[in-house]
């Protein structure tokens, strides 16, 4: 079901993630349930939560916000693909586009920048996030498609 039928449908249980996403991968879709992780321009926390069995989940990731530095590239997303994640949401931005975009996911993000992200172990998963005016519980929902990304605390029961 398309976002915009989602919040016609449900507009009481949902809530818009408020942020200038760019939406890459061929994917067009996605209706899971939440992942967590609080980073500041370090990835390292990100990969070894996409080294995890994704078993159909989406890691949304709190990067702070920055665009200076990409917190997600072409082989963190193919792990995620790998390991069976549904997509990444990402406060932040993202390397390597024009591969991921032809690539069998969707990924959200603020930006694109060339420059990789620290490795220093800096980070939190499974932590309470906000993001977009919205906070974001691992075990929490996600819809998303181009119009947007929606957040639910719980799962709806929509219609394919």
């Amino acid at each position: 079901m398309k976002t915009a039928d989602l919040i016609d449908n449900y507009a009481d249980k949902l809530s818009l993630v408020h942020l200038p996403f760019q939406r890459i991968g061929t994917k067009a879709h996605l209706a899971a349930q939440v992942q967590t992780v609080k980073c500041f321009e370090d990835n390292s926390v990100v990969r070894t939560e996409l080294e995890t069995p994704g078993e159909g989940r989406v890691l949304v990731v709190d990067g702070g916000g920055s665009t200076r530095i990409a917190l997600l590239g072409d082989m963190l997303t193919q792990l995620a693909i790998d390991n069976k994640w549904a997509g990444v949401v990402l406060n932040a931005a993202i390397r390597d586009s024009a591969d991921i975009a032809r690539m069998n996911t969707l990924v959200f993000a603020l930006a694109t920048s060339p420059v990789k992200s620290a490795k220093e172990g800096w980070g939190k998963a499974g932590c309470r996030i906000h993001i977009g005016g919205v906070e974001i519980k691992p075990g929490d929902w996600l819809y998303a498609d181009a119009d947007g990304v929606l957040h639910s605390k719980e799962q709806l029961p929509i219609r394919r």
